[in-house]
């Protein structure tokens, strides 16, 4: 009989320290998204800025203040997505017409097997405004592919920055500070919900972060306040 109590003396401790272990090595992984999600709002906030100050993206600069929302990817690799192709995380941040915020960002990867960097470099800089309802409840569902369901256009710059362009997503791109023509056509956009979830603490579809509002952060606050700023 002690024989047994021992036994399951050891089970008991070998369940708590298994139990242990797994907590410490959880732990990390949810402290590495979260350090990586703020990271990216962080360069998020500094890529914005650079497109607000360059005088060839006027028509970025006027129109910003008009999008439901908008996607921004501090870094976009060749091959950092999927095999042979482009890719990188962002966020989207959306508009309350109603109130006149922006929202708590949500993250987003993008990625494609053919899209290239036209200026020789390897990676880009990219913002894409939503101009429309369409395009931002396209973005409130798992994945979505430019040039599917909605459309996606090349923003003006420089010369041709009074052009008329109407789409429902219209993208901008720069290489190592200058015009990157890259053509997200094709591209997928998808929910980066382990970013999502270090972010916030919890399990939070883009749907609850940007409408119902049940998320939020205060590291977003620098973010959204330069938003505001660049949309007057």
């Amino acid at each position: 009989m002690k024989r047994g109590k021992s036994l399951y003396g050891v089970i008991g401790v070998a369940t708590l320290a298994a139990a242990v272990l797994l907590g410490t090595a959880v732990g990390p992984v949810g402290a590495a998204d979260k350090e990586e999600a703020q990271g990216i709002v962080d360069k998020a906030k500094v890529t914005l800025g650079g497109f607000m100050r360059d005088k060839d993206y006027t028509w970025l600069h006027e129109h910003i203040g008009k999008a439901k929302g908008v996607l921004i990817y501090p870094q976009v690799l060749k091959a950092g997505f999927i095999i042979g192709g482009s890719g990188g995380t962002g966020v989207l941040v959306v508009m309350d017409a109603a109130k006149g915020e922006w929202s708590q960002p949500a993250f987003y990867t993008v990625g494609s097997a053919t899209f290239g960097l036209q200026i020789g470099g390897e990676a880009a800089e990219i913002i894409v405004l939503c101009m429309t309802r369409k395009a931002v409840d396209a973005l409130m569902t798992t994945k979505v592919k430019f040039g599917g369901d909605t459309s996606i256009a090349l923003g003006p710059v420089g010369a041709g920055a009074k052009a008329n362009v109407m789409a429902d997503f219209i993208s901008f791109a720069k290489s190592k500070g200058l015009y990157a023509g890259i053509n997200l056509e094709g591209s997928v956009v998808d929910v980066r919900d382990s970013l999502n979830r270090g972010y916030y603490g919890k399990d939070v579809s883009p749907i609850q972060i940007v409408v119902e509002k049940k998320a939020s952060n205060p590291g977003s606050s620098a973010l959204r306040e330069a938003l505001k700023k660049a949309a007057k």
